[in-house]
């Protein structure tokens, strides 16, 4: 069995002098999309941010490819194959979408003309857009810019952060088939979110953080929303936490 893309262990760390982080251990394999939740304030973006290099960790490893990248800056992270999308301001709104895509494509050398249509293929709503301004689209085409660009930049691990936050029905589902998209391309995928029922359209893996600390993280199939309920709110527990 190959060793899994990312291994969080045991993280710990925060910002300043105080620890949001008390203990996040978890693993994402290629091509696979786990989906962490939480309630507000467990540290769900923050660990996310000590993955890409915007959190002080303090304890534990992180070992992203084979490589510990523990403690390395973003701009690092990012050539290693990391690619972490906020839940706003995830494009820049003065560039057309065409524009938008270019920025991904900074790492990458020589003729981009066939990476532009892969992109293109893969997400073709985008082409008929090309020329339009980031900020005229609506919330779910620009996450859509915002998922394209990380293929751009060749990720191997994407980190979306509450891609679905403020959507309507249509736009989350288009948002959310790209993200079975990109898995079946052989990305990884970490989403943040708040939205059970998003959860178990899309996850392989629900793993979910109560005060700082990763206490269960499940195969979608071997659980119910119900049972994640329980362990976001503390009155569960899961004996094969962090497996």
């Amino acid at each position: 069995m190959s060793a899994p893309l990312l291994t969080m262990t045991d993280v710990r760390g925060g910002y300043g002098e105080a620890d949001i982080l008390d203990g996040v251990s978890l693993h994402v394999d290629a091509g696979e999309i786990v989906v962490i939740v939480g309630p507000n304030g467990a540290g769900k973006s923050s660990a996310m941010k000590a993955v890409f290099g915007l959190l002080r960790v303090r304890g534990g490893r992180i070992v992203f490819d084979g490589e510990d990248i523990t403690g390395w800056s973003p701009e690092r992270i990012v050539r290693r194959g990391i690619c972490f999308v906020p839940q706003v301001d995830n494009v820049f709104r003065d560039m057309s979408v065409h524009e938008n895509l270019e920025m991904g494509a900074f790492l990458r050398r020589g003729d981009l003309s066939a990476a532009f249509d892969r992109v293109y293929a893969l997400f073709p709503d985008l082409k008929a857009r090309a020329r339009t301004l980031a900020g005229n689209l609506s919330g779910g085409q620009r996450q859509t810019v915002a998922i394209a660009r990380s293929v751009l930049k060749k990720a191997k691990l994407v980190i979306l952060d509450e891609p679905t936050a403020a959507l309507g029905v249509a736009q989350t589902e288009q948002v959310l088939n790209l993200v079975r998209r990109l898995a079946d391309q052989g990305v990884a995928v970490i989403i943040i979110s708040h939205n059970l029922q998003d959860v178990f359209k899309v996850a392989d893996y629900i793993s979910v953080l109560y005060l700082g600390t990763m206490v269960a993280s499940i195969p979608k199939d071997q659980t119910t929303s119900d049972d994640v309920v329980g362990y976001i709110t503390g009155s569960k527990t899961y004996d094969g936490a962090n497996a």
